[in-house]
């Protein structure tokens, strides 16, 4: 009886699970025959549906992310063979055909095997190539090491050298071409995003003018080899894969017209960052003859290359972390800042626009064109630079979002990006800092006469994310809410802070205001009931 498995290989999970139902499901749902709890992969994503004794086929069932068969969009039913990787979103599943009634190979057989196809634990690799050749005198042995350490040192510097994936590439393809004539196609894999995805970084050919006939979206690369070495690994070379027993069962290899490849895991200390792969397009006997010595140096510069990739994608990671960093930091506090970075939360460097509940607060200068009226335009805005630095600590100190400066406005509000519960009682919390701030900055002679701000505050849905062009970018609110908060500031009195109903509703304490009335904005058709708190209130209730 044949029996079908399926892998689960993500991050540090591997898991196998045998398919032991006619109709199989697999999605997020527990109540899913195989439950995947990851993101991208949908509540019912797919199914496979046995339709012979040893055949079962795979269909998507209409998944947000869609389901990939060996790299191919599942748009129908699809037959599953034996060594095909299935992705779920970014989750891969091996299929494994176990058929326990077939006999094992013969010695004979299992020879003739290992003739055409090498396995190796790449651990068992790294000083091989260094070793000298048994058959070599010794003289000859010692040159021949003292040769090839050489040039693995000049390669290690060469290497270090390299600041981009493409100088890296670029390294590897020189070296590679120039020691393994036998090698016609060479790429480099990595796993960029740390999800088990491999991802074709660059790839080129032995002779420049097929370079343009080299797929760029490496369709004529085994993924079956190249995800057994990432997963397992294992460094592998086959002499021809199209005769051996191993690869018997992959489409990728037949369809692709593959005969000789070899592939080894990019390993760094514990971790597999990528696969560097080659291959011939015709049978070659010279891999069978001196297959392992070379497979042994293929392995050796896999080590050397896996060092400075797993640099660059540090120094990438941090190049795009300060970027966000440096673009967040205009708006939130340093604290949110990092959460929002460690989380991922940021898929292509933006937030994007989503409806949440907040508390939206302005803040406004009184007075300002009349100061502006008396003083030059630098002081005005070293005077706006100076009150603004102070007043966004009472922002940042609620855990509160800058959404822009309006000329002597500051716009802020509480309850995005992460959800705040009591987004009403840190808004209200951040304005009584304002005004408490403000009149010790003016008691410590902090401006030529006294300041004083309007502070208004509403709370209710908004849509909150990036809105711009592809040229610009602002994080900010919209909506309604936001529009009556800063209809609210022309009704607060001086040195004061009003509130709508909606938010005085929220408060967890509401002892500080009290009901001034009700107003009629514009743009607005109803009566809206205000509040408001004076400085001799504000504390503690």
């Amino acid at each position: 009886m044949t029996e079908l498995k399926l892998r689960l290989q993500e991050g540090d999970n591997d898991t196998t699970v045998t398919v032991n139902q006619d109709v199989f499901t697999i999605g997020r749902l527990p109540e899913c025959d195989f439950y995947l709890p990851f993101g991208g992969v949908s509540r019912c994503h797919a199914r496979l549906v046995k339709i012979a004794a040893d055949l079962w086929t795979i269909e998507d069932l209409g998944s947000k992310n869609g389901t990939q068969l060996n790299e191919r969009l599942v748009t129908s039913p699809q037959k599953l063979q034996h060594g095909d990787i299935v992705w779920l979103g970014d989750v891969s599943l091996l299929v494994l055909y176990a058929d326990y009634t077939e006999p094992p190979l013969s010695p004979r057989q299992q020879e003739v095997a290992e003739q055409r196809t090498i396995l190796r634990n790449v651990q068992q690799l790294q000083e091989k190539w260094i070793q000298p050749n048994a058959k070599d005198g010794e003289t000859t042995n010692k040159d021949q090491t003292i040769a090839r350490l050489k040039d693995l040192v000049d390669i290690a510097k060469n290497l270090c050298a390299a600041a981009s994936i493409e100088e890296i590439f670029s390294q590897v393809q020189q070296v590679i071409f120039r020691y393994l004539d036998s090698i016609d196609r060479l790429a480099l894999l990595i796993d960029v995003h740390g999800s088990g995805k491999l991802e074709l970084m660059n790839s080129a050919t032995r002779r420049a003018f097929q370079q343009q006939n080299l797929a760029a979206d490496g369709s004529w690369i085994s993924r079956s080899i190249c995800q057994k070495v990432f997963a397992e690994k294992v460094a592998i070379q086959t002499a021809d894969a199209q005769k051996d027993e191993r690869f018997a069962g992959e489409n990728s290899i037949l369809i692709k017209g593959i005969r000789s490849a070899m592939a080894v895991p990019l390993w760094d200390e514990n971790k597999v960052v990528g696969v560097l792969y080659a291959d011939a397009t015709l049978s070659s006997y010279h891999w069978d003859n001196e297959g392992e010595e070379e497979l042994s140096f293929f392995s050796a510069l896999a080590n050397l290359v896996a060092s400075s990739v797993q640099r660059w994608l540090l120094v990438e990671k941090l190049k795009t972390e300060e970027v966000i960093r440096q673009r967040l930091e205009r708006y939130h506090s340093p604290a949110v800042v990092q959460q929002l970075i460690s989380v991922g939360g940021l898929p292509n460097g933006r937030l994007a626009p989503v409806e949440t509940e907040i508390s939206i607060l302005f803040a406004d200068l009184v007075g300002f064109t009349a100061i502006s009226e008396r003083v030059t335009p630098t002081e005005v805005a070293q005077l706006l630079n100076n009150l603004f630095e102070e007043m966004l600590q009472e922002v940042f100190g609620w855990g509160g979002t800058l959404d822009k400066y309006i000329g002597d406005c500051i716009m802020a509000f509480f309850g995005a990006p992460e959800p705040q519960l009591d987004h009403a009682d840190r808004a209200v919390a951040a304005a009584k800092g304002m005004l408490t701030r403000l009149e010790q900055l003016n008691a410590n002679g902090f401006w030529q006469e006294s300041l004083q701000l309007r502070v208004a505050i509403n709370s209710g849905k908004a849509v909150v994310g990036d809105v711009g062009s592809s040229q610009r970018v602002d994080y900010t609110a919209l909506g309604a809410t936001i529009n009556l908060a800063a209809r609210m500031e022309a009704v607060c009195p001086p040195s004061e802070c009003v509130i709508s109903e909606v938010t005085y509703k929220m408060l967890s304490q509401r002892c500080d205001f009290q009901e001034m009335g009700h107003y009629r904005f514009k743009g607005i058709n109803r009566l809206v009931k205000v509040y408001q708190t004076k400085m001799h209130h504000l504390g503690s209730c």
